[in-house]
Parts: structure tokens; sequence; C-alpha cells
């Protein structure tokens, strides 16, 4: 799989609790694509691509290492992406 359905990752990735909510938040422009803002739930991600989530009251950076199948556990979740924000120098 090279790509995937931006509110399907967002939500295998346990991002959000549910793939409605994901769509919503995307169509609510919360979610930027490499800086560019996306509105488009069905909008594809690749591999590396980078995502700012505005979330509640905080910001994720998230890069896209993977894909998968269906959802997972929060361990599976985890291996999707690489937390920008917490990366160690």
């Amino acid at each position: 799989m090279e790509r995937q359905r931006l509110d399907k990752w967002l939500w295998h990735a346990r991002v959000v609790k549910a793939r409605t909510s994901a769509a919503a938040l995307v169509e609510a422009g919360h979610v930027r694509i490499n800086g560019v803002r996306e509105k488009s739930p069905g909008h594809s991600v690749k591999v590396g691509d980078v995502l700012t989530i505005a979330l509640d009251h905080s910001v994720r950076v998230l890069k896209v290492v993977g894909f998968s199948e269906r959802r997972g556990d929060a361990t599976a979740a985890r291996v999707l992406y690489d937390d920008l924000q917490n990366a160690k120098p």
C-alpha cells in the first residue's frame, strides 16, 4: 500500500476515536498536509507526508511512516507515524 485516505489513516493511527470524527476534523480545516490545509477526508496521504493536526487544545505534528489494513491497538498504531514534536535531536 503506497497511499491511504486521510480520514482512514487518522483513524488507524488512533488520532481520533472514530472515522466519522476524522472526517469531521478534516472538513473543519484542522489538518494540514506538508503545511497545506486539507478539507477533503478522501485526500490521499503517502509515506513521508507531515500532518499538522489541531486537536482540542493541542497540536500534533506527525510524519506518516506506514499504513495499516485495519485499526489495531495503540502499539500497532504507534508504528504508523513519527511524532515530530517529541523527536530527539
